[in-house]
């Protein structure tokens, strides 16, 4: 078996992707809260991508791809069997895990898939947890059962009502402290607006706040910059001081000013890609 292979590819909607990819190396090392950077080919660009589940045995990991932009878009036309011509990791500051009482996880959309193992290693370290889980609609609530599975309580909501609650996490978060329920620490991971909010409200509720900021990571070693945050007063890099950090004092402003300025190119680039793009995912 060769390093780099997609052994299993799933499509969770249209625009998700799961793959299970041979990487016996990565398998054997990986903890809750790191990535891998993937490339598609030898061109290709370098892409954070958080590491969902890990089998040390099999020598597989899983990571769950959302297509945004040209590269994510171009991993989720590989087929099956074929392969990345880079998996490097395991990278990135592993989450604290410890025995904090009642951790709340909060995953919207994609960012369900990232909370998955954090959720898994805090309930194993003996912690109660409660899982909050967003999105736009129920098809794109991915998880649900896996998160169940390691959660004392799970509460979904959709902004259009499809499946669970309707309203934001936020919402459902608020009713579980107005229920009575009590929650020492937070740990935040999807859309920056949404951790901004979520990290706000925690802080408000007396619970300690964390995000992850993964959505600003690039390069994934610290040497390109990108992805400079500003925490407590302080510059950090997401990609090796973090990418999970307590969140009271994240610049979300700066963070959300700074994920928009090349949208214009990314915008470019994948009109380019798609128009000479011929689909071999199934999908189109």
């Amino acid at each position: 078996m060769e390093e780099n292979t997609i052994l299993v590819k799933e499509n969770l909607s249209d625009v998700v992707t799961k793959f299970v990819i041979y990487k016996p190396l990565v398998a054997k090392t990986a903890k809750a809260g790191q990535f891998v950077i993937l490339r598609a080919n030898e061109t290709g660009e370098r892409v954070p991508v958080t590491l969902v589940d890990w089998d040390a045995q099999k020598g597989t990991i899983t990571v769950i791809i959302q297509a945004i932009g040209k590269s994510t878009v171009m991993f989720n036309s590989m087929a099956q069997g074929e392969r990345f011509a880079n998996v490097a990791g395991p990278l990135g500051t592993p989450v604290e895990i410890k025995n904090y009482g009642t951790v709340a996880v909060v995953g919207g959309g994609v960012g369900i898939a990232e909370v998955f193992p954090i959720a898994r290693a805090f309930k194993q370290a003996g912690n109660r947890v409660v899982s909050v889980l967003g999105a736009r609609t129920k098809s794109l609530l991915i998880l649900e059962e896996e998160m169940r599975a390691v959660s004392d309580v799970t509460v979904c909501a959709t902004d259009d009502g499809s499946h669970g609650q309707k309203g934001m996490v936020t919402d459902a978060l608020q009713a579980l402290a107005d229920g009575g329920e009590k929650i020492n620490a937070g740990f935040i991971i999807g859309p920056i607006p949404m951790m901004k909010f979520t990290s706000r409200l925690m802080e408000r509720l007396g619970i300690e706040p964390h995000a992850s900021l993964n959505p600003i990571m690039l390069d994934g070693t610290g040497m390109c910059g990108c992805c400079r945050v500003t925490v407590d007063g302080k510059v950090r890099f997401a990609c090796v001081d973090g990418p999970m950090f307590p969140s009271k004092t994240i610049d979300f402003d700066e963070l959300i000013r700074r994920t928009g300025e090349y949208k214009p190119q990314e915008k470019e680039s994948l009109e380019l890609y798609e128009k000479d793009h011929v689909c071999k995912c199934g999908l189109h």
